[in-house]
C-alpha cells in the first residue's frame, strides 16, 4: 500500500501517465483521420472503373511480379503484403471496389511487394531488426519488472532494450512513405487524373500519418517508463 501511495503522489509518475495519455490522445486523432479519409474516398469511384484487385495486378505483372499472388480478406484496412508467402493481402472493399481509396490502398501494397523485389535497404534493414527487437521486448519488460520490484539497476537494462521498438518503428517510416510515394507515382502515370490523384494522395497521407502518431505515442510510453525507473533509482536514494 504504501508503494502504490509513493506511486501516485510521485510527480515522475504522474507527468508518465500523462505523456502516454497524449501519446493515446495522438494515435486516436490519427486512427480518426485515416478512417475519416477511407470513409470518403471509399464513395469516389475512379474514371477508369478498375478494381483494387485488378490494378494490383496490372502493377505487379508490370514489374515482372508475375508469382505474387492477390487474395481477398475480411475486414477494413486488413490489407497488407506478406514477403514470406509473396502474397497481397486486400480488404473485400479493396479487391472488389472501384474507390479512389481501394486504388490507393492497392498500389500502396504492390510498392511493398516492388521494395522487396528491388532489396530497398530500409525494408531489409527493418526485417533484420524485427527479431532482434521482439527479443528486447520481452526480455526488456522481465528486466524492468524486476528492477523495479527489487530496486536495481538492471531495470536500466532492461529500458535500453526496451528502445529498439522505437529504432524499428522510426526504421519503418521511410518503408511506409516510399511505398506511398511508389504508389502515387504509379497511379498518376496510368490511372488516375487531376482531382483523382488529389484524393489518392490525401487518402494514402492520412495512412502514412498512423505511423508517425504510432512512433509518437511509443516514444510518449518510453518516457513513462524512464520516468518509473527514476522515480524508483529516486527511492534508493
Amino acid at each position: 500500500m504504501f508503494y502504490y501511495g509513493y506511486m501516485f503522489s510521485n510527480p515522475y509518475y504522474m507527468l508518465g501517465m500523462v505523456l502516454v495519455l497524449i501519446g493515446s490522445i495522438a494515435m486516436m486523432m490519427a486512427q480518426f483521420k485515416v478512417s475519416s479519409a477511407y470513409g470518403k474516398y471509399k464513395k469516389i469511384p475512379n474514371s477508369r472503373g478498375k478494381t483494387g484487385q485488378e490494378v494490383a495486378r496490372e502493377i505487379l505483372d508490370s514489374e515482372g511480379l508475375y508469382h505474387v499472388e492477390i487474395k481477398q480478406v475480411n475486414g477494413q484496412l486488413s490489407d497488407h503484403y506478406n514477403p514470406s508467402t509473396q502474397t497481397i493481402a486486400l480488404s473485400n472493399e479493396v479487391y472488389s471496389g472501384t474507390s479512389l481509396a481501394a486504388l490507393s490502398v492497392a498500389a500502396h501494397e504492390c510498392g511493398h511487394a516492388i521494395q522487396y523485389k528491388e532489396g530497398y535497404a530500409p525494408i531489409k534493414l527493418r526485417n533484420g531488426l524485427l527479431p532482434i527487437v521482439n527479443m528486447g521486448q520481452y526480455l526488456g519488460w522481465i528486466a524492468i519488472m524486476i528492477g523495479l520490484f527489487m530496486n536495481t539497476n538492471i531495470a536500466w537494462f532492461g529500458f535500453i532494450l526496451m528502445c529498439g521498438l522505437l529504432l524499428f518503428q522510426l526504421v519503418t517510416l521511410p518503408v511506409e512513405f516510399n511505398a506511398s510515394s511508389r504508389a502515387l507515382n504509379i497511379l498518376e502515370s496510368r490511372y488516375l487524373y487531376g482531382d483523382e490523384l488529389v484524393g489518392a494522395k490525401r487518402m494514402l497521407s492520412a495512412a502514412a500519418l498512423t505511423y508517425v502518431a504510432s512512433l509518437f505515442a511509443t516514444l510518449m510510453s518510453m518516457l513513462r517508463i524512464f520516468l518509473m525507473i527514476l522515480a524508483s533509482s529516486g527511492r534508493r536514494d
